[in-house]
Formats: structure tokens, sequence, C-alpha cells
């Protein structure tokens, strides 16, 4: 289900009244079953796969927590090859698959492997990895395992960011499930500013930038200079706006039933430098990316100093440009950001 849908428009209110008219130890239950009605709009048979990966995470949570020394490790490994694993399949193994063709072919060698037809499942990026930061977290001690199954299947499927963010982490998000929240005005009326604002953002302004940009790109070489200039600010709006909108809905309608999520966007076009812009733009993912890779790989880097922070630098760029999207682009988009970043930071 998306959010700028006559679906939605109808689903949040009912759900949200349900929640507040629902004894407090019913609140997780009912939620969670909106969460997946949520979900199954898109495909309804990918639920199994998202609760396979819950089931998995959810034990493998317990068992860090109870686990010492490399067994401890093994099953945070065992934890994180499950959702890679996921994520390599329906995102990735296509592209790969092409790139070993090409590459066999460089030597004269003519492959025909099989290509999956298969659908990308919604926000499969977005809950990967907020299921693998609660496990990191668990292995690094810095939060308890969640024994209750069913807050912890909510942590991974809480619909409002399920689709597209922002991604959180177990301590922000836990305790609220377990929490009676209470209906307030001031939470009601800037959850639905908030939401009303990220619809502007989404469909007035986002949705109509993009016609002009795919007019625009999709027949490049009909187009002057001046106006395939115009189309690339246009796009980097749209591009904001699209994604800013869909997070301050996800934030707004949080709130309004009392739940705090991340802010995700801080005024990005403000920031005076590229490592400035990176610390307000999609921010869950950017902290995402730092704590669980970069700084782990800097650490381990140290003895190199300035080429230890380049490399790590350049692997986490080109990690989360691979995140974006399995095409070349989105990888040499990674190394184009590193490049301005470690420019303007030597």
């Amino acid at each position: 289900m998306l959010f700028n849908s006559i679906e939605f428009l109808l689903f949040f209110p009912i759900v949200t009244v349900l929640y507040f008219l629902l004894p407090h130890k019913y609140r997780w239950m009912h939620l969670l079953t909106a969460s997946c009605i949520f979900y199954m709009f898109f495909v309804p048979v990918y639920i199994l796969i998202l609760a396979g990966t819950i089931v998995i995470d959810y034990i493998a949570g317990i068992l860090i927590e109870n686990a010492e020394g490399h067994r401890k490790k093994a099953f945070l490994i065992m934890s994180l090859v499950a959702n890679i694993g996921v994520l390599a399949v329906f995102k990735y193994y296509n592209f790969f698959i092409e790139n070993i063709e090409v590459f066999m072919g460089w030597f004269g060698i003519q492959a025909d492997l099989p290509l999956l037809g298969i659908l990308l499942p919604i926000g499969l990026s977005f809950h990967t990895f907020q299921a693998m930061s609660y496990t990191i977290e668990v292995y690094r001690e810095e939060q308890k395992a969640e024994r209750h199954f069913g807050i912890y299947a909510l942590y991974v499927m809480f619909y409002p960011q399920l689709v597209a963010g922002p991604i959180e982490r177990p301590q922000n998000m836990l305790h609220q499930f377990h929490e009676r929240h209470q209906l307030k005005y001031n939470n009601v009326a800037r959850g639905m500013r908030q939401m009303l604002w990220g619809m502007v953002k989404k469909v007035v302004i986002a949705d109509r930038l993009g016609l002009v940009t795919a007019d625009i790109f999709n027949n490049p070489h009909e187009q002057s200079g001046i106006t395939v200039a115009i189309g690339a600010v246009f796009f980097a709006f749209q591009i904001f706006c699209d994604f800013s909108g869909y997070s301050d809905i996800a934030i707004g309608a949080g709130r309004v039933m009392g739940f705090d999520l991340m802010t995700n966007f801080y005024y990005p076009f403000r920031s005076r430098s590229i490592s400035e812009f990176w610390k307000r733009w999609h921010i869950s993912l950017s902290t995402w990316f730092s704590d669980y890779v970069h700084m782990p790989m800097s650490y381990s880097l140290r003895k190199y100093r300035l080429w230890g922070i380049a490399i790590s630098t350049l692997i986490t760029f080109l990690i989360s440009g691979f995140w974006h999207g399995s095409a070349w682009q989105y990888i040499i988009w990674g190394g184009g950001c590193t490049v301005l970043l470690l420019a303007t930071r030597y």
C-alpha cells in the first residue's frame, strides 16, 4: 500500500481510531495485523519471506545474548547471512548473473545463465537494514534481546516506516511498543500537519516535477544544455520532496499514535559542505552506514591513517550506492560521492 493512495486514506484513520479504542495489551497485536495488511497489498505471498527472516532474527537475538566468544559471533553471522541473502537474491541476483555473462564473453565463453523473473519485495532494503541493526546492537550489548515475539515482529514491520524508513534502531523503537500511549491533541495536530506537508511534497511537488524531468531525461539528445541543467536541478528537488515527503508521512502517522520516529531529513540543501550534506540527507541511512560500516572499518584500518579513512569512506559509499540500486550507475554515484567528500575533507 502506498501513502499517496485512496486505500491509505481509509486505512490510516481506521487503524488509528481502533488503536486508541483497544486496551493497551491488545494494541501491539492490532498494529502488527494492520502492518501485515499494509504489506500484503503489494505481493501477499512475500509476507512469508519477511516472516522467515523475523523468526531467524528473533531467535538469533536471544542466542547472541546468551552466548559468548566465537559462538556469539557465529549467531550474529547466521542472522546477517539470512538477511543479506534474501536481499541478494531478490535485488542483486540478476545483476550479478548479467555481469558474469559479460565477463565470460570477454574470454569467448558463451554463457546462458538463468535469470529470476521476480519482483523486488516492497521496502526490502529498509526493513532488512532495520532487522540487522537489532542483532548487531544485541551483539554489541547495547540492546537487550526482545523476548516478546510479537513486539519484535512489530519493530520490523511497523507500517509507517515499513516502505521507505526511517531505518530505526531498537533502542529508539522497541520500548515504545511496550509503553501505553494516550490520545493527545498535540500529537494528533503535529502528526497530521507533518503528514499533510509530506503529501504536498510528494504529490504536489515531486510528482509534478517528475513529469518534467522524465520528458527531459527520456530524450536528452533533443534538449539544449540549459534545459538539461534545469532538469538536473528539478530532479534534485524531485528526489528530495519524494523521499522526505514519504518520511514526513511516516513520522507524522507514528506521532498521531504517540510514537516518536527519528528525523530523516534536516534541510539538506542548506548544507555548506558535502560532509554536512550527508549529516542532513537520509539521516537514518547515513548514520546506519556510519555506525555499522564506516566507523568499524576506519578503526580496523587506523594504522593507515589518512589512507585508512579514504579506503573506508570509498567502500562505505560504494556499498551505499549499491544499496540504492542494482546497477553500475549507482556504484559510480557512490564513487563520485567519495571523491567529493574526500576533496572537501582534505
